[in-house]
């Protein structure tokens, strides 16, 4: 009896030692990116392509959330991060359609145009020609988990259809991929880390409007 509680009382001061690092492993298993919810846009920048999208923090239904509002223009909202996709291969975010849009021919640059866009990066550095980009769409055209070259960047940029026409306006999707598996099957190569996150709601092709709301991003273990 006094010998077990002797290897308690050695055990505790080890187990106190080991705390911080296994809470910090806890904490590693999720990398928030956007924390809307929290009024939280540090980090994030908007990038211009054509005219200006207005991303703005809204209260929606009682909840923060990012507005995306675009008239005939394309710009992102975008995100430097690194993010180990070892430890955390799983993208989560929301998003809701409020204005919805038919670009038409979504193979060709004018129908380049998506009313919700999300899409992770794998940069080259120096060598630009090996950034890989992956775009999960809300697109009107295809169905669910169609894949095809972005028609400007080619190959180098793969656009996914996550949700399509059917899904219904004002309604609330919750989404998740395995970045790393996503990768992996459609451009046959293992990406271990991405290096930013961005949004994107845009009409600049098709000449139209269109409206979206998101909520949180974050990347997991599971």
């Amino acid at each position: 009896m006094f010998k077990l509680q002797a290897h308690i009382v050695n055990i505790v001061p080890i187990l106190i030692c080991l705390w911080p690092v296994l809470a910090g492993a806890q904490e590693s298993a999720r990398v928030d990116v956007g924390l809307f919810s929290q009024s939280d846009t540090s980090g994030w920048e908007i990038r211009k392509y054509s005219g200006t999208t207005d991303y703005a923090l809204t209260l929606f239904d009682g909840k923060q959330v990012l507005l995306a509002d675009s008239r005939q223009s394309a710009s992102a909202f975008y995100k430097k991060i690194k993010v180990d996709l070892d430890k955390t291969p799983i993208l989560h975010w929301s998003w809701r359609k409020v204005h919805s849009i038919n670009p038409g021919d979504e193979f060709a640059k004018q129908g380049d145009d998506f009313v919700a866009r999300i899409y992770v990066i794998k940069s080259g550095g120096l060598f630009l020609w090996r950034t890989r980009t992956l775009i999960y769409v809300w697109s009107y055209q295809h169905s669910k988990n169609d894949v095809w070259n972005n028609p400007f960047a080619g190959e180098k940029t793969k656009m996914l259809s996550q949700r399509d026409a059917s899904d219904p306006q004002d309604t609330w999707f919750s989404e998740r991929r395995n970045v790393a598996a996503d990768f992996k099957q459609i451009f046959g190569k293992d990406f271990r880390q991405i290096e930013g996150v961005g949004i994107m709601t845009d009409s600049d092709n098709s000449g139209l409007s269109a409206r979206a709301l998101y909520g949180d991003i974050f990347f997991s273990a599971e």
